[in-house]
């Protein structure tokens, strides 16, 4: 698989280049102090009623690896637009997204989609569940998707399923289960494939604070032994003390 890269010159020009092998030996990028992800001056803006719409205003930020990093703001400020950037969903009308070594501004639709496949997960407010699909069922569904051998599947998804809290439920579908239950369904099929990076859209939004409370503890063990990045937006701001950062947002930029 092809994949864009920075050239090292002061021009950074960007080149195509063949993958290189992979070696063992090498240090995991998720362990190393540089960033997983860099935004450098995105805006966003959408065509509406024959408008211009500017949705995000110059944003720069950057995912340091194993934190867990929040988008704080009220509905409307942008935080899903971001969101939907990082996660090559979408590409900015100006501005750079390096994810890794991949210029996701740069990328077509299919490049970043192999990326996605890869190397990031989602969780949704909604959950996103299979309702006919048990717990194990739905977390599986997601290893076939990634392509992952289906020797690993029985492993993988019970590590998944115990890591969450759900050893005991993992048999059950999503109407057997409560709304916290479910989200944490959602979290073990997000890691199910051992992305490098979660994007959680108001994950708590559908919870009581205790079951918020115990996703954002769920979230800490998994950066710990999953060796994962988190970016989740909230406008929850009891949930902000367990963060390693908060960007707040306010008419599509950030403030201090």
């Amino acid at each position: 698989m092809a994949r864009w890269f920075r050239k090292k010159n002061a021009s950074e020009v960007m080149v195509l280049e063949e993958e290189m092998p992979f070696d063992n030996n090498a240090t995991p990028l998720r362990q190393l102090k540089s960033p997983l992800l860099t935004v450098r001056g995105v805006q966003r803006s959408f065509q509406v009623g024959g408008q211009k719409l500017e949705v995000l205003k110059g944003i720069e930020m950057e995912l340091i690896p194993l934190q867990l990093v929040m988008l704080k703001g009220r509905s409307g400020s942008g935080k899903t637009t971001l969101l939907n950037l990082i996660g090559g969903l979408d590409q900015p009308n100006e501005g750079e997204i390096w994810f890794q070594e991949h210029a996701f501004h740069l990328g077509s639709d299919d490049e970043r989609t192999l990326v996605r496949r890869k190397e990031i997960g989602f969780i949704f407010q909604s959950f996103a569940l299979m309702p006919l699909l048990s717990a194990w069922e739905n977390v599986e569904l997601a290893l076939r998707m990634a392509g992952i051998p289906r020797s690993e599947w029985k492993e993988r998804v019970a590590h998944c399923l115990e890591l969450v809290g759900l050893g005991k439920r993992m048999h059950h579908r999503p109407f057997e289960l409560s709304g916290g239950e479910q989200q944490r369904v959602a979290i073990a099929k997000a890691i199910a494939h051992r992305p490098s990076l979660i994007l959680a859209d108001e994950p708590t939004a559908e919870l009581d604070s205790q079951m918020g409370a115990q996703i954002m503890s769920v979230f800490r063990s998994i950066i710990a032994t999953e060796q994962i990045t988190i970016c989740m937006t909230t406008h929850d701001p009891t949930i902000l003390e367990v963060a390693d950062h908060v960007y707040e947002m306010v008419d599509g930029k950030f403030i201090s």
